[in-house]
C-alpha cells in the first residue's frame, strides 16, 4: 500500500509541475492516478462500497460540470473547453471520483478548489498569466492529502 500511495503521490506532484510550467500534462497520469487511489480506497473498504462512493462522486462531479458548461455558454458566452476550462481539468476531475469516499471527496474537493484559488492569487503576483493550472494547483493539494494520511488514520478519508 506504501508503494502505490507514493506512485500516487508522484503522478500528483508530476501533473503540478507539468501543468504549471507548460500547461500541458500528459494524458496517462490521470488515469494512473484514478486507478491507482481506487485500489488504495478499495485497501480500506469493500469493492462494493468504494465502486458506490466513485458512483456517487461521478454524479455529483457531472453535474457540477454541466452547471459550469451552462453558465459558460449561456452567461459567459465563450467556449467551454479551452475557454472557460482545460480537457486537463476535466480529466483530473473525472478520475478524482475515485479517490475517496462521497462525503469526503465532496469536502476535499470544495477545500482544493479554495485552495487553487488562494494559490493562484499569490502566485499571480509573480507572473503574468491569465490562466489557472487548475488541475496542477487540485494535485497539490490532494498529494499533500496523502502525505498527511501517512501520518494520521487514513480510515476517515475512506469511511462511508
Amino acid at each position: 500500500m506504501l508503494l502505490l500511495k507514493l506512485l500516487v503521490i508522484l503522478c500528483f506532484i508530476v501533473i503540478f509541475y507539468q501543468d504549471n510550467k507548460t500547461r500541458m500534462v500528459y494524458w496517462f497520469l490521470y488515469p494512473l492516478v484514478g486507478i491507482g487511489a481506487f485500489f488504495i480506497q478499495v485497501f480500506y473498504n469493500s469493492y462494493i462500497i468504494t465502486l458506490l462512493n466513485s458512483l456517487l462522486n461521478i454524479i455529483t462531479m457531472s453535474i457540477i460540470i454541466l452547471i459550469c458548461y451552462l453558465y459558460s455558454k449561456f452567461i459567459m458566452k465563450k467556449e467551454f473547453i479551452n475557454g472557460s476550462i482545460g480537457i486537463g481539468d476535466i480529466l483530473l476531475f473525472i478520475f478524482l471520483c475515485l479517490t475517496f469516499s462521497s462525503i469526503a471527496f465532496i469536502i476535499l474537493l470544495a477545500f482544493s478548489l479554495i485552495f487553487s484559488l488562494l494559490l493562484h492569487q499569490i502566485a499571480k503576483q509573480k507572473k503574468n498569466n491569465l490562466t489557472v493550472p487548475l488541475a496542477g494547483y487540485i494535485s497539490l493539494f490532494f498529494a499533500a492529502i496523502y502525505i498527511v494520511s501517512f501520518f494520521i488514520t487514513p480510515s476517515y478519508l475512506y469511511s462511508y
